[in-house]
């Protein structure tokens, strides 16, 4: 039976010093006022030039972001290399606007496939297609292309051509490459794009990966066509599973344009949606490979003792498991202690530029019922267990 409660185990890569920090970021994360007003003026200070790297980066940015380059996220890499936790480094770089931005992004994206093609202990390359293409190109595309100018046709046509680049790129370095998923509204010409490159690269087994946010109530239904499709046209699906990061703002644009919310009516539904997705592409293995990013106990739990149940070995390198570096250590160090394929997500960036992902967790934390609690209660935990020790 997998179980996730030991915190020796979960926290045995933090100093004693590490762990109070994280108590005290989890903290203040748990007060919605705090983060709030933090996270305003933060913002504020961005938009005037204050610098806030001093404060940012000894305190969120640390906790949840592996450095400013490649090289400074390595120490992360290998530290968790020592608990049988492998890692996957995401230059969190979005809003590509320029052709400039756009460019050095695409660069250091190959620069992570092929650091993760020598690198052991990293199995997987990741994008977001954001940094890729202006976010009008992508809404519009989704649509109908004949209402395109020639401008934009061009430049979708350059996006493809960048993710066939960056695809290509892994295939020929033997890493599965994963694609974040975006806004519902940008998310059709990704999901083409997306295939049009399973259909090049996934014929032998499944190296470009989607990903399906399980909170928009038509994804299970996507996934299920997806595969036939994959039937009929033999490739492979990768398939990333999250319950997705974009709630509110899905919400609030539905309501204000007057169409249909694409997000599930509660969590329950997205519960149920995300634990279908994971049992429908578990009963076929035979097409797609699995990668199960959760922070949810019973989503990693289910899967790791079905795997048990049907004698699946548990390093097939068709299931993976994965939590944002920071977060639910509990539940990622527990699977790689009994041998299960565990990926930490590991942003890196400049502090600027990842500034977005890290509002996001920290919202993420206060907002996501149970989150914060559950950190602090495991982290309270482990620091008893320790001070009892000595």
């Amino acid at each position: 039976m997998i179980q996730f409660t030991n915190t020796e185990i979960a926290f045995k890569s933090k100093s004693d010093k590490a762990l109070s920090k994280a108590w005290w970021l989890f903290k203040i994360m748990a007060s919605p006022f705090l983060v709030k007003t933090l996270s305003g003026l933060t913002k504020a200070a961005l938009a005037v030039r204050f610098p806030v790297a001093w404060a940012v980066r000894p305190t969120i940015y640390s906790h949840f972001v592996g450095g400013r380059t490649i090289d400074e996220s390595t120490p992360m890499v290998r530290l968790l290399d020592k608990f049988n936790v492998r890692a996957i480094l995401d230059y969190s770089v979005e809003g590509g606007e320029t052709e400039a931005a756009i460019d050095a992004a695409l660069q250091e994206t190959l620069r992570t496939i092929h650091n993760a093609g020598k690198d052991k202990n990293i199995p997987f390359a990741v994008f977001k297609p954001t940094a890729f293409v202006q976010s009008e190109i992508l809404e519009k595309a989704g649509g109908d292309k004949s209402k395109l100018t020639e401008t934009e046709k061009k430049q979708a046509a350059a996006f493809k051509e960048r993710v066939n680049l960056l695809c290509k790129t892994a295939y020929d370095a033997g890493i599965p490459i994963l694609i974040d998923a975006e806004d519902s509204w940008y998310q059709d010409f990704i999901d083409e794009t997306v295939e049009e490159m399973m259909r090049i690269y996934n014929k032998e087994k499944a190296v470009v990966f989607n990903t399906w946010q399980m909170y928009r109530h038509d994804r299970l239904e996507h996934l299920k066509k997806w595969y036939e499709r994959a039937v009929a046209g033999n490739f492979y699906v990768g398939a990333k599973f999250v319950r997705g990061a974009y709630m509110e703002k899905e919400r609030a644009r539905a309501a204000e344009r007057g169409y249909p919310s694409p997000i599930q009516p509660d969590k329950a539904a997205t519960d149920k949606a995300y634990d279908d997705a994971l049992q429908f592409t578990f009963e076929h293995l035979d097409r797609f490979a699995i990668f199960n990013g959760t922070h949810n106990e019973h989503s990693s739990k289910i899967l790791a003792e079905w795997m048990i149940e049907k004698g699946i070995a548990r390093d097939d390198n068709r299931i993976w498991f994965s939590q944002l570096c920071g977060m639910s250590d509990h539940i990622s160090f527990n699977l790689a202690a009994e041998r299960f394929n565990v990926a930490k997500y590991l942003p890196y960036g400049p502090i600027k530029h990842v500034l977005p992902y890290l509002f996001r967790r920290a919202t993420e934390n206060t907002s996501v019922k149970g989150q914060t609690g559950r950190e602090l209660m495991l982290l309270t935990k482990e620091r008893q267990r320790r001070k009892s020790k000595k």
